[in-house]
């Protein structure tokens, strides 16, 4: 087995999430910070350049700059002007001031610079489109003169110096260290990291402790009172006195309450509930080992007659079922053969079943020799009265001569039954049926004389063995009947029985069935197989 996973609480879940949104927010404050201000500090710098420009150009003789751009030389005047600008520069704390003349070779040429002579030509750094521009126009330039040269990391104001005439003759430069500007930046920004740290770690603090109060201990009671609950199946009352807020948690108190005390309801019903039915189960298996013993399950059923053989099954769809089968000797020479299905299922229609199997072989033996239509007929009166709830019975009645082969059937709304002729297959009977015993008093049903020849095969059954269904509610089918009694058509009548089951549960598949399937099988061998005429 791995190492077990760390199952993180809610508690750590939210001081985790509280920690890192204040990093997250210090984070953010400096970045947005420090990217407002360096640009501020930028201008501000720059602008107090300008200022700086603005003061020289308004205390310096224009006109000598003019003349000094085509001179080169030096005089008394130039010399005053040196004292002045280092003067400005040191009062300013600029790095550098210098006057120049611009070129298209992206050079410049001074007229004034603190470390060099006058007329000294050294390459410019700074953007030159700028600068050519505001020499040859004599417009301020719009943007920050940045820039890296072996002088340093610098920011230029420039400013044009126009003559009397107004012509730029050269262009007026106060430069700022830029490592002032960040160093000022810098300053700013662990400034704004601690105090702005200092507030959020405050406001989470406090935003922790309402949150652990007003949140995350009433969740943590609920999680106990259903952790209790769980191992116990029983309500602990004082869930609603630990989690007194006046709000959804209240509310979801109420609720897991109320909700556990349902489930404690619905155990102790489910415990009686289960109860009543394992005694209703118990019974229902005795009245289905009852209904099971009323039917005839003991074969071969006449071990002493010889001229037939007989074999039936009945599998009831719920523990006990609507179906029965019969089959009795009427006198020494006939044998009554009886397939009946009852309306619905469950208790009622066994015993309307019970009552209904009784009633048939009591008259059937009693009656005097009546016909199956008589039979029945009388049954049908009798099962009418007092029939609150509607049921019926469809009824297959066949009575056969042993000596002859010669039977009367008659079909109360029966499914057909299947005849094998000797050495050939099964075939469906088919011939009109009378309705379904039950259905009215005082009914007439009808009846057919049929011929059994020795070595011949009768197959009868109930709907449930033909309306068996699959997983996709395709019904059995008689075709599928008639294939699998003519798999073996031969072999005997529990085999033969026994391949019909095996070829529905293929069928469904162990797909749940609704209607009890029931099977009988006959072979009727005649006197002549004891050597009787």
């Amino acid at each position: 087995m791995g190492e077990k996973k760390r199952r993180w609480g809610i508690t750590k879940k939210t001081l985790t999430g509280i920690i890192v949104f204040t990093l997250l927010m210090d984070l953010s404050l400096c970045i947005s910070g420090s990217f407002v201000f360096d640009k501020v500090i930028q201008r501000v710098y720059n602008e107090r350049g300008y200022v700086v420009a603005n003061i020289i150009i308004e205390h310096i003789d224009h006109d000598k700059i003019a003349e000094y751009t085509k001179t080169w030389t030096a005089d008394d005047y130039y010399y005053e002007m040196v004292d002045y600008l280092k003067y400005i520069q040191a009062c300013s704390d600029a790095a550098y001031i210098y006057i120049g003349v611009p070129r298209e070779d992206k050079t410049i040429k001074y007229v004034y610079d603190s470390g060099s002579t006058i007329g000294f030509e050294d390459p410019i750094a700074a953007p030159f489109d700028e600068l050519w521009e505001a020499y040859t126009k004599g417009v301020k330039p719009d943007s920050y003169l940045v820039r890296h040269s072996q002088y340093g990391f610098l920011t230029s104001s420039c400013l044009p110096v126009r003559d009397s005439k107004g012509k730029v003759v050269a262009l007026l430069f106060v430069d700022t260290n830029m490592e002032i500007i960040y160093s000022t930046l810098h300053t700013f920004i662990l400034n704004l990291s601690i105090i702005s740290a200092f507030l959020l770690i405050l406001c989470c603090v406090i935003n922790w402790r309402i949150l652990r109060k007003s949140l995350i201990n009433p969740l943590l009671d609920v999680k106990e009172n259903l952790d209790y609950f769980a191992l116990n199946t029983s309500v602990e009352d004082n869930l609603l006195e630990k989690v007194q807020s006046n709000d959804e948690l209240r509310d979801l108190a109420v609720s897991v309450t109320a909700m556990e005390r349902d489930i404690v309801e619905y155990i102790n019903s489910i415990q009686i509930i289960t109860s009543e039915k394992e005694k209703y189960s118990a019974e229902l298996n005795i009245a289905a080992r009852i209904q099971a013993d009323m039917l005839p399950t003991v074969f071969p059923a006449f071990p002493d007659r010889h001229e037939f053989d007989v074999f039936a099954t009945m599998t009831p769809a719920k523990e006990v079922g609507g179906d029965f089968y019969d089959f009795f000797l009427v006198d020494d020479n006939h044998i009554a053969l009886v397939m009946g299905d009852v309306s619905g299922k469950g208790v009622p229609a066994s015993l309307f079943m019970v009552i209904s199997r009784t009633l048939i072989k009591y008259t059937t033996i009693n009656g005097g020799r009546l016909s199956p239509a008589k039979i029945l007929q009388v049954v049908n009166n009798q099962l009418c009265e007092g029939n609150d709830s509607n049921l019926f019975v469809t009824v297959w009645l066949a009575i056969i001569d042993l000596t002859t082969g010669v039977g009367t059937a008659s079909n109360a709304g029966h499914e057909h039954p299947a005849i094998k002729r000797v050495n050939g297959k099964y075939e469906l009977s088919i011939y009109k049926h009378s309705p379904a015993v039950a259905v009215m008093e005082d009914m007439k049903f009808e009846e057919h004389e049929f011929k059994l020849n020795p070595g011949d095969n009768l197959f009868v059954y109930t709907d449930g063995v033909t309306e068996a269904t699959d997983v996709f509610n395709e019904l059995y089918g008689s075709d599928r009947l008639i294939e699998a009694l003519n798999k073996e058509p031969e072999e005997s009548n529990e085999k033969i029985l026994n391949n019909v089951k095996n070829s529905i549960e293929n069928f469904t598949k162990g797909t749940p069935q609704f209607d009890d399937t029931t099977m009988l099988g006959f072979t009727y061998y005649g006197k002549d197989i004891l050597g009787e005429k």
